[in-house]
């Protein structure tokens, strides 16, 4: 099989999803039975995936009920995660009966700006400041352009990062329900045009890295991409004690020494026990882009002794998240969505927000383990 027949294949049918199988099969030797089963009319995903020749089922399974008091997620709610990790959905359910027992999450959204950035050559440092200063003053111009090429997303700032002939301008977008990014590239594709012709100015490509997409990253962790959330909940030492097995001093020794000890020897980004974990598998449920698991890993976990025991909480800077276009369309994730009453319209900020409360989640229940001594347990338990 030549490797430029799927490409020169269009057909999305069935047949031809059962064709192209065929092919591979007889090329490799492979017999694809199980990823052969679709349960769904491959048309759906004529715009997620070419060359389709089946589909790969992960286990899915749920944590919950999860109280969450937000300012868009209020309620308690059964939370899909898509994982082939033993264990993992077991810590997250305890650390959600441990948030509901103590009146659920709080959890806000302090910022919501995705970003594209493209670089530019210029012909030097003088030259970049003149071609910054016609963006700055021709910003409403740039922003109508842009946003001509879109119904939902709107231009909130460009802002400029020069070195030598280099050019960097970060576009920053607010993309209602879509997570965005192919948004974000056509409206920034469209403004870089008018720049080029007006400011006399060569596009190199219209991502300069400076976005910064699917790649950890300083400027990510401190600006923040997409949804910047924060999440907390205070945990009477009665339910730390019974229903974590540990103490709340014991808590904040391990959250000090393995996340901000060990985080900040090793250079990390973000100080957490394993941020990545639920959001891979959540993600992966949601139909959302599981690459941008990278920079929703930069989280950071705080724990400090307070009044009613121990105070946990997570600060996520990249929660890229969408409820429309994209894998949300899929049926098995648009039913995902659906458990939680989040697909479709106005519903990104409050799927983001239940994003944090999950992540709050895992997060206590690893700490707990480990500072129990019991994380190993659990694994030999459930995870083998």
């Amino acid at each position: 099989m030549s490797s430029n027949d799927g490409l020169r294949n269009k057909g999305k049918t069935r047949a031809d999803m059962e064709d192209r199988r065929k092919a591979v099969e007889s090329f490799t030797g492979a017999k694809l039975e199980h990823a052969g089963q679709c349960s769904f009319d491959p048309i759906v995903a004529e715009k997620n995936v070419e060359n389709m020749i089946g589909t790969i089922q992960v286990p899915l399974g749920f944590i919950g009920p999860l109280k969450v008091r937000g300012d868009h997620a209020d309620g308690e709610f059964l939370v899909p995660l898509a994982t082939t990790e033993g264990a993992l959905v077991a810590s997250v359910n305890r650390g959600a009966s441990v948030i509901s027992a103590s009146g659920g999450a709080e959890v806000i959204i302090i910022k919501d700006e995705m970003t594209r950035a493209p670089v530019f050559r210029t012909r030097g440092v003088r030259d970049s400041r003149r071609v910054v200063e016609w963006v700055n003053e021709n910003f409403e111009e740039i922003k109508a352009v842009a946003e001509g090429t879109t119904r939902h997303g709107k231009l909130i700032k460009v802002r400029a990062f020069a070195s030598g002939r280099s050019l960097f301008l970060r576009f920053s977008y607010d993309t209602g329900d879509a997570m965005g990014m192919n948004m974000c590239t056509i409206a920034t594709e469209a403004a870089c045009r008018l720049i080029e012709e007006r400011a006399g100015v060569k596009l190199i490509s219209v991502s300069g890295n400076m976005c910064v997409d699917k790649k950890p990253a300083a400027l990510n962790f401190i600006d923040g991409r997409g949804k910047t959330v924060l999440a907390d909940v205070r945990i009477p030492a009665d339910l730390v004690k019974d229903k974590l097995h540990t103490t709340p001093e014991a808590m904040v020794e391990t959250c000090y020494r393995k996340n901000l000890i060990g985080g900040s020897m090793s250079l990390s980004y973000g100080s957490n026990a394993h941020a990545a974990n639920m959001l891979a598998s959540f993600y992966i449920a949601t139909g959302q882009d599981a690459a941008q698991v990278v920079e929703g890993s930069m989280a950071s976990t705080t724990c400090e002794i307070c009044e009613e025991g121990v105070y946990v909480s997570v600060r996520l800077p990249c929660i890229e998240v969408g409820t429309v276009g994209g894998g949300t369309k899929l049926p098995c994730q648009s039913e995902a969505l659906s458990m939680m009453d989040c697909l479709g319209a106005k519903k990104a900020k409050k799927l983001a927000e239940i994003a944090a409360a999950l992540v709050l989640a895992g997060e206590l229940s690893t700490l707990a383990a480990q500072s129990a001594g019991e994380l190993g347990k659990a694994h030999k338990a459930l995870g083998r």
